[in-house]
């Protein structure tokens, strides 16, 4: 059976979860639109203004919209947050002051996190975070390196625990990534614990992929990428936090200022690519996820462990393929790049990069530069060699690019 065989196959398996899948697109199609027709969002929003970025009317509107789509009293939505773990460490440093405790509760945070957090970086580096600046930390750790351990959980927290970071995406460790349901039963731990503690949520890769978000099952505060799942894949940068107003606020004066907070910054016309790019990303996630439910299928067929399974409810875009060699490993990500509009031509190799403790092999040729809701894959070069496939602007790349992938293995099916 060739590779092109295989994927039809495959889909014909998949109508179920499929339709899910488009039922989940509708739902928050829907949502975004009605958020975009209430705030009377108008050509006028999409004017920019210049200097301090008074009396920004369309900046403002993109914020209501925001908090709209994610059912909460506040958002800020800026191009000033430089990356997803900027947009993260504001929300934390903003939150968090000198003697108060932040509580990890779902194990290790991501690479990048750890070095804003302080367990790790070079000694400036560590000067720079939580811990230099004089928060306290600590880690559930989680129950055999898989699921979160609630009972834990629960004798952790207590009164002196002030925020709880909950990331709900898996990042580089074989845990699976949290559904509604298990940050939901999180937040409840620690609000019947500690009601003050703040429910903060790591909402990257997250967003559009669930019919709820998780500040409708608990949480206080969320954070996510422009770049990923809510840019629709044409926004160039930013960020945005959403939550409650005081929390949302704080944040907003680490980003720019105490006294200007959300009041200020110019937003050097990009006011329209984010408003059409939210209006966009619950179909662009859709077909992400299409592709990933794809790929968990075709692997499992052919031997390799995907995590999740193709028939497992999603709650993030990313897609776990574990290949046990480092040569395998290297060949997915190589034609993912081959197979990329842009930069096709380049060979990935394995680097180390920073933040990151192993060395990296990182397949990424994206319009947007480090964009995860278009095709990519990366993946440590340490066992047990796992490719963490995310993204895909359309279903229709993503098959192409499982069909070159799967001609090294099909002529054995």
């Amino acid at each position: 059976m060739n590779s092109r065989e295989i994927i039809k196959k495959a889909e014909k398996e998949l109508i179920n979860e499929f339709e899910y899948i488009e039922n989940v697109r509708d739902f928050n199609q829907e949502k975004v639109l009605n958020a975009f027709i209430e705030n009377k969002v108008a050509p006028e929003h999409f004017y920019t203004v210049s200097g301090y970025g008074h009396d920004d009317i369309g900046r403002d509107v993109l914020d209501k919209v925001f908090a709209d789509v994610f059912r909460t009293e506040k958002a800020i939505v800026r191009i000033h947050f430089a990356s997803g773990t900027h947009t993260l460490a504001c929300c934390l440093f903003g939150n968090l002051k000198y003697g108060d405790k932040l509580v990890s509760v779902a194990g290790t945070p991501y690479d990048t996190m750890q070095e804003v957090i302080g367990t790790a970086g070079d000694e400036e580096t560590k000067r720079d975070s939580l811990i230099g600046n004089g928060v306290l930390y600590d880690e559930v750790p989680l129950k055999n390196n898989f699921e979160i351990d609630f009972d834990l959980l629960e004798q952790k927290i207590d009164k002196s625990v002030n925020m709880v970071l909950i990331q709900r995406s898996k990042g580089y460790s074989t845990r699976k990534s949290l559904s509604m349901d298990t940050i939901e039963k999180i937040c409840k731990i620690v609000k019947t614990k500690n009601p003050d503690c703040i429910c903060f949520v790591d909402n990257c890769y997250g967003e559009f992929v669930d019919t709820k978000e998780p500040l409708e099952v608990g949480a206080d505060l969320i954070a996510g990428s422009l770049i990923k799942n809510p840019g629709g894949g044409i926004v160039e940068a930013g960020g945005y936090v959403a939550g409650k107003s005081i929390y949302v606020d704080r944040t907003a004066n680490r980003l720019t200022a105490p006294g200007i907070g959300s009041e200020g910054g110019a937003m050097f016309n990009q006011h329209r690519l984010i408003f059409q790019g939210l209006f966009m990303a619950p179909s662009v996630v859709c077909d992400a996820v299409k592709g990933a439910v794809l790929a968990a299928k075709v692997f499992d067929e052919l031997g390799f462990d995907s995590a999740p399974k193709f028939n497992e409810k999603r709650t993030d875009i990313i897609q776990n393929i574990t290949f046990g060699t480092s040569e395998d490993l290297e060949h997915f990500c190589r034609t993912i790049q081959a197979l990329s509009p842009v930069n096709g031509y380049v060979t990935p190799i394995p680097e180390y990069v920073p933040g990151y403790e192993d060395k990296i092999i990182m397949a990424g040729g994206t319009f947007i530069e480090g964009s995860t809701i278009e095709l990519s894959a990366d993946g440590p070069l340490r066992p047990p060699y796992t490719a963490y496939m995310q993204g895909g602007l359309n279903y229709a790349h993503v098959k192409i690019a499982l069909s070159k992938i799967l001609e090294k293995y099909s002529k054995d099916c």
